[in-house]
């Protein structure tokens, strides 16, 4: 058996124990209402079953509660107090043995995260007011945080669904922060997404979900540079280029926007409501769909979205893209050989830190 299967079978009881085992050794530690959360989080990070975007996350979230309620000075409590819970709810050998390296190496993690993650919140919780399904695998979603999440164009925030307590993953903001706070999300579940299916398949309004503190992925317009923007987006890699949209939209400068959007066929084009709204609103919006495989498509829409991209691109634009790896890793290449300086491409970091 390994941490993760162990950890697996821990039941939800757990949480409630380890705060009385926290009271026990460090009264006032851990306010009693954030301890289930901050528990699912700890064992999630210490189970290690996760990929390395979903452990920045976790790290992200739990460098912010570690500062946030002045944990670190007592972060060997913390793990003595999870340790001995696990060894009551899910007994075996595995908790006394790697189960403590595991802990520590946990504890050093943290540590580092927490000195970079700086001051706030560590989570928010939020319900969820809207989901949709417009296309097979989607689902946009609609939250409305109990209070204002400070986020950006272009950030993404940790999010966390109940139904998966301990298991965290990025999403990207698909607009500027709204009057009412809501944040709109869009997720596409893949196959072995578990918190993707789960927000895609079984959430449903009235549910809460948990967003993590908002971080950079160097998908933000720079307030230095006001000249033309080419988009350039696959699947739902649109949301963080449709709020940076709607940034320009809400103070116009004189810049012209070129929004090419990447789906495989037109069922794929899962926010054309949204996008046709904004291409009818503003005459500096220009919105290319591409197609990679759709017969039907315009001559000028067939292709992925990069090809299409560099028939649109011109000297004077900075790019953005945001889409599946495959085309980012293969994105890069393609614009040095086009002659586009290196500080006119922005390309969304991998939150494998």
């Amino acid at each position: 058996m390994s941490l993760a299967a162990a950890w697996a079978s821990v039941d939800e009881r757990a949480a409630g124990d380890f705060w009385c085992t926290l009271e026990d050794r460090r009264p006032g530690l851990l306010p009693q209402r954030e301890a289930s959360l901050f528990f699912a989080a700890l064992g999630g990070l210490v189970a290690g079953d996760d990929d390395r975007a979903g452990r920045a996350a976790l790290l992200m979230v739990l460098g912010r509660a570690y500062r946030r309620y002045d944990l670190l000075p007592h972060a060997t409590t913390l793990g003595d107090a999870l340790l001995a819970t696990l060894a009551r709810h899910a007994p075996h050998p595995l908790w006394t043995t790697v189960g403590e390296r595991a802990v520590d190496r946990a504890t050093h993690a943290v540590r580092r995260a927490a000195a970079r993650v700086g001051d706030g919140p560590a989570w928010w919780p939020a319900q969820v007011i809207g989901h949709e399904r417009p296309s097979p695998g989607i689902a946009i979603l609609t939250v409305r945080p109990w209070r204002r999440l400070p986020h950006h164009p272009g950030q993404a925030v940790p999010v966390c669904t109940p139904r998966l307590s301990g298991r965290w993953r990025w999403l990207s903001p698909a607009n500027l922060p709204r009057a009412d706070g809501t944040v709109e999300l869009h997720v596409r579940a893949v196959p072995a997404g578990a918190v993707s299916h789960r927000l895609v398949h079984d959430v449903r309004p009235g549910e809460l979900l948990w967003l993590g503190p908002p971080g950079n992925t160097g998908l933000r317009l720079d307030p230095t540079r006001t000249g033309d923007l080419l988009l350039v987006a696959g699947g739902t890699g649109l949301a963080p280029l449709r709020a940076l949209v709607e940034q320009v939209a809400a103070a116009p400068d004189g810049r012209r926007v070129t929004l090419v959007v990447g789906v495989r066929a037109f069922i794929d084009l899962y926010d054309a409501i949204a996008l046709d709204k904004l291409q009818c609103a503003h005459d500096w919006l220009t919105i290319v769909p591409a197609f990679s495989d759709d017969p039907c498509a315009e001559p000028a829409e067939q292709g992925d979205a990069v090809t299409i991209a560099l028939d649109h691109y011109r000297s004077d634009q900075d790019i953005y893209l945001c889409g599946p790896p495959a085309m980012l890793a293969a994105a890069r290449p393609r614009l040095f050989a086009l002659g586009v300086p290196a500080a006119r491409i922005n390309l969304p970091e991998s939150f494998t830190r």
